[in-house]
């Protein structure tokens, strides 16, 4: 019995103990998972704020391709784009309160300041705009580096794309007839294709007139319409037709309200290099045969038939040059009048036959690089322009400060007609156009290419 009671004793407390270690375990495994939580708790906080700065990044990017396709890059000493690109989105953002654009001459950088999307998580992006490198480490002009910043929280995330810069063809070249003021045709007028359908497609720009196009008796486009007014209307006469479509039915194949397309920029001093001899007053006005001539100003010379023009024909202004009787043109004519105030003085006006030829058709061994520059018949900003005889082939773009037809002209024409001026275009009598534009996809000769600046989806990458 009292060894029994013994050891009774020994174990008295033993629970107590047991008890303290379970509990000594239970709070150390409560303040882990307690420390485990929290933890896991500011992981996920970090990662909120982390996505809400790469989503800021990615909103900055988006904004950027928005404003950026929109940008026309100029032409001219590349160093200076940069500074350009800046100052057009300066003005695209004038009226925009939460985004602004500054340039630094300094460090050739273009920055936008932070822009704020969400001010209670204090979402943000900010960017830096640069020029490309070389391996060398030189500049290449001829890309951009973009730097986007988000920010979400405390968190920031950094992308990066670039943007390429390439000389594109302008759109304009893709119809056959383009031109700033309304179109009127009257008489037996045609304007068909010689190949695809969209060769003989008309763009109507007419900001001025919301008649944009009227068509009296019996004529044809055998293309589509597009006008930028989208006040527009038209006038077809029940005989007349668009794509087959005749009177009122031809308002299917016209589109109203279009985005404006953005004219080329002609640039005819490119030719005077050509120019070897100088016409005079004086000079043989019939059977005679001008090489890379120059007109002087105030000449004004009547051809009155059988007038060859071999390579460039730079007309200087004010002048009326006028063809009376048939005239060969192997080459190009260029005036050099301004496009912004063209003159009532200057005009070139062909009353006879027309025979045009490309300047590829010259001797290289005589005419040199001129040869190489196709695509153009006539350049001449701050000119008019009128046919009124036949040509059976214009081998090249007419653009000029207003244009007309009349009478039996028309004829084949391997290219566009470019009007420029606000003024109605006409194109009256027995005219018949005839477009064949395959294989003109080279920037004609004589206009400034149109630059553009191309998104690379490849580009992309997230720093750490």
């Amino acid at each position: 019995m009292t060894r029994s009671k013994i050891n009774c004793a020994c174990r008295r407390g033993s629970a107590l103990v047991l008890s303290l270690l379970f509990l000594t375990v239970l709070s150390a495994m409560a303040i882990a998972m307690a420390t485990i939580s929290g933890a896991n708790v500011q992981v996920a906080h970090n990662q909120r704020q982390g996505g809400w700065a790469l989503a800021g990044a990615h909103s900055g990017l988006e904004v950027l391709r928005y404003y950026l396709k929109d940008v026309s890059v100029p032409i001219g000493a590349p160093q200076d784009r940069l500074a350009a690109i800046a100052g057009e989105l300066q003005e695209m953002f004038a009226d925009v309160q939460n985004i602004s654009v500054s340039y630094s001459a300094d460090t050739l950088t273009m920055t936008f300041a932070p822009v704020t999307l969400d001010a209670e998580v204090d979402q943000r992006f900010a960017a830096t705009v640069t020029y490309g490198a070389h391996a060398d480490g030189t500049p290449n002009y001829d890309a951009l580096d973009v730097t986007i910043t988000g920010s979400g929280g405390q968190a920031t995330k950094r992308i990066g794309v670039c943007y390429s810069l390439r000389d594109i063809g302008n759109p304009i070249f893709d119809y056959g007839i383009a031109t700033r003021g309304p179109l009127k045709t009257q008489g037996n007028v045609d304007i068909e294709t010689f190949n695809e359908t969209f060769s003989a497609n008309i763009y109507i720009e007419s900001l001025n007139s919301n008649l944009a196009l009227e068509m009296i008796g019996k004529s044809s486009i055998g293309g589509t319409v597009t006008i930028a007014n989208g006040a527009a209307n038209v006038d077809i006469a029940n005989s007349s037709t668009v794509l087959g479509a005749k009177g009122s039915n031809a308002i299917q194949h016209i589109t109203i309200g279009a985005d404006a397309c953005t004219f080329p920029v002609p640039n005819p001093s490119e030719f005077l290099g050509y120019v070897t001899t100088t016409f005079q007053t004086g000079d043989p006005t019939s059977n005679t045969t001008l090489t890379n001539v120059e007109i002087p100003a105030d000449t004004n010379p009547q051809f009155t038939g059988n007038t060859t023009i071999n390579g460039v024909m730079y007309i200087r202004q004010p002048n009326t040059v006028r063809f009376v009787g048939n005239a060969t043109i192997n080459g190009i004519i260029v005036a050099e009048g301004q496009l912004e105030t063209p003159s009532e003085l200057n005009h070139l006006d062909f009353g006879g036959t027309v025979i045009s030829n490309d300047v590829s058709t010259l001797s290289a061994e005589e005419f040199g690089a001129l040869t190489e520059q196709t695509g153009t018949f006539i350049v001449a900003p701050g000119f008019s322009v009128s046919f009124g005889g036949n040509a059976s082939m214009i081998n090249g773009v007419i653009a000029a400060s207003g244009v007309e037809f009349y009478g039996h002209a028309g004829g084949t024409v391997n290219g566009s007609i470019i009007n420029y001026s606000d003024d109605r275009m006409d194109l009256a009598g027995n005219t018949d156009l005839v477009f064949n534009r395959s294989g003109r996809d080279k920037i004609p000769a004589g206009f400034e290419p149109q630059t553009t600046l191309e998104f690379v989806p490849a580009s992309y990458q997230e720093y750490l």
